[in-house]
């Protein structure tokens, strides 16, 4: 029985363990039939191993989104193992501490500078690295948290998941006439690596749940996957500069959590 992704060629980004949603989305496309390149940065072997357990032929690229080296050789490296994307995942993002917990107004600017150059431009940069490599019919997915709402802690990282709502749209206004769909994905509270060291984060998962009108587990990234891998398919033609809410339902019920 053919896979939802059959044929497709796919460049995920952000896997660092096997708790990520980025990794999540890649082994479900494997299973579904796609190709998959990973990206990693910092600690590529713990990268790679997870390559290995996706299947015995899924190369692993080193790519810093902040470094325009890296960047401006990324299409010819994609290159070297398959022909061309179909979709491309940005599951990137990062805050100092400074940026999450205390007192929102006085973390300095060399810091929200950070938070916004990994976890908001980079979107536009990596989609720029690839568009050579992107056709009509191809998918950008990004990954969000709910950028209208001003959550306890969150602060910085807040303000630029914000800020990838709006790029999301303004890149899909841009590659619309190339064919090319640009959509963001955003998640409930999802226990990975990254997420467990948000200050709050563990009051914040164990409110969700409670919120949610379809419930929500925290340790179950799938739910996640399959929609960004929905995304990738060509069930969607029409579908671009979307905001697609997989949260269990809490976006939608005006409460506030964690306060």
């Amino acid at each position: 029985m053919p896979g939802l992704l059959d044929g497709k060629r796919l460049l995920i980004t952000g896997v660092i363990t096997d708790s990520s949603i980025a990794f999540e989305v890649a082994k479900y496309a494997t299973e579904q039939g796609a190709r998959v390149v990973l990206t990693g940065y910092g600690r590529m072997s713990l990268v790679e191993r997870l390559a290995k357990r996706l299947g015995p032929d899924v190369p692993v690229i080193e790519l810093d989104v902040t470094d325009d080296t890296q960047l401006a050789g990324l299409a010819d490296k994609v290159r070297a193992h398959v022909d061309g994307l179909d979709g491309v995942l940005h599951a990137i993002a990062f805050a100092p501490p400074t940026c999450l917990g205390g007192e929102f107004s006085k973390a300095p600017w060399e810091d929200v500078s950070t938070a916004v150059h990994v976890s908001t431009y980079s979107f536009s940069a990596l989609v720029s690295a690839c568009l050579p490599l992107l056709g009509p019919g191809s998918s950008v997915v990004g990954l969000g948290f709910d950028g209208r709402v001003a959550w306890p802690t969150y602060n910085w990282m807040g303000v630029a998941k914000a800020g990838l709502e709006a790029v999301t749209r303004y890149l899909a206004r841009e590659l619309g006439p190339k064919g090319i769909r640009v959509n963001l994905v955003c998640s409930g509270p999802v226990r990975t690596k990254a997420a467990v060291s948000i200050p709050g984060f563990a009051q914040l998962k164990a409110d969700w749940d409670s919120h949610a009108p379809l419930g929500w587990d925290p340790h179950d990234a799938k739910p996640v996957a399959t929609s960004v891998c929905a995304l990738f398919t060509d069930l969607l033609p029409a579908t671009t500069a979307s905001v697609l809410m997989v949260d269990g339902g809490v976006h939608a019920m005006g409460l506030a959590m964690g306060a």
